[in-house]
């Protein structure tokens, strides 16, 4: 007599990304996927845009799903089709425009399935930006309150987006960003030939777009050159202020002395020669690309972005933060960096261990747990 097949008893988790080709927040979701346990969970990312096969290596038990939409808006019947095949127990979504078609299909969704969305910088800095559709502050307003979870990367962030919002404390998680230290080190030292100019060689990983401050790094760049003017700038990044910020290189003479590398899936090849890492952002959530820098004990020149990026790197060694977000304080800090650090100097960053991969997935992994039993509790 046949013995029955065993249930599979792991929960299914579905990770849903517009894309992989992105910045910090798809990276994450992407890390976790290949990351989190799966001896404990079924898991499944949902990659929205684009129908090609991803070029990363995803381990073996992760399957991998393309809806093959052009944008994320027209991914509503793939995505309410994708989740009723997989019937999950939780999805984790991030980016606030796939966040918004997630809790609009949720009232669709099999019942019991856990929403947890990542937010992925400052609600009010979001909100403040011009331009904004009214349409996205309406669908911030009504929909984060029915999320099971809105994951924060800082305390700072939690709190905005709760009073901004007026979402519950209790629905509101923060979690560290996973950064894979030892991978990160892995590749600084299989790379060493990226630069090949005198220097000091300044490095900057962001969008291309207002919030990254871009604008003013190359302002402050120009002064910078005054006092070294060997020093080249490193820009690894694609975005729609592309056109925009390459005009104002020209404009600042600049050309021979900056590259824009565009998108790079691996900024941390530069990291071996690099001099320094520049953060020039005006706000910021908690940048994944200067996490990384640090885990590469990059010397940090940074702007204090509001909330916890300023909070985390205040009085830190090895970090010039400086007094203002302008150009002229920028210049300043980076000025004082360059002064004070020798050739390939390197710093431990203390404050990185708290975002080592072991514990930020752990983390996460409590977060899914508990939210799968508050609603087993709740039948």
């Amino acid at each position: 007599m046949s013995q029955p097949k065993l249930m599979n008893l792991r929960p299914r988790i579905l990770l849903l990304i517009p894309h992989l080709d992105g910045g910090g927040a798809e990276k994450i979701l992407a890390l976790l996927a290949r990351e989190l346990s799966r001896d404990k969970y079924e898991l499944h990312l949902g990659i929205v845009t684009g129908s090609k096969p991803p070029t990363g290596t995803f381990p073996p038990g992760v399957t991998i799903h393309l809806l093959g939409v052009a944008r994320v808006r027209s991914a509503a019947f793939g995505v309410l089709g994708l989740v009723h095949r997989l019937k999950p127990q939780a999805i984790v979504s991030g980016m606030f425009h796939l966040n918004f078609l997630v809790l609009l299909l949720r009232p669709l969704f099999p019942r019991g399935t856990r929403v947890l969305v990542r937010q992925n910088g400052f609600v009010s800095a979001s909100l403040a930006q011009d331009g904004l559709p009214a349409s996205t502050r309406l669908l911030y307003r009504l929909l984060y309150r029915y999320a099971d979870r809105v994951i924060c990367q800082t305390q700072a962030m939690a709190n905005d987006l709760a009073q901004m919002l007026n979402v519950e404390q209790v629905r509101v998680a923060v979690l560290f960003n996973p950064v894979d230290v030892e991978a990160i080190r892995a590749v600084m030292a299989s790379n060493e030939g990226k630069w090949t100019r005198d220097g000091p060689h300044l490095l900057a990983v962001g969008r291309l777009s207002r919030e990254k401050g871009f604008d003013l790094l190359l302002e402050a760049f120009q002064s910078v050159r005054k006092c070294f003017p060997s020093a080249d700038l490193l820009i690894a990044g694609a975005g729609q202020d592309e056109a925009a910020l390459k005009a104002l290189c020209h404009a600042l003479d600049l050309d021979s002395a900056v590259q824009f590398a565009g998108y790079v899936e691996c900024p941390s090849a530069y990291f071996s020669g690099a001099s320094l890492f520049v953060l020039s952002s005006r706000h910021e959530g908690m940048p994944n690309a200067m996490l990384e820098a640090a885990a590469g004990g990059l010397p940090l020149v940074a702007l204090p972005a509001v909330g916890g990026v300023a909070d985390l790197l205040r009085g830190q060694p090895g970090v010039w933060l400086a007094k203002e977000i302008s150009a002229t304080a920028l210049a300043a800090g980076l000025q004082e960096a360059l002064a004070a650090l020798e050739p390939g100097q390197r710093y431990t960053h203390a404050f990185i261990d708290r975002f080592r991969m072991d514990r930020a997935v752990r983390a996460y992994e409590e977060l899914i747990d508990n939210a799968i039993r508050e609603d087993q509790a709740a039948v």
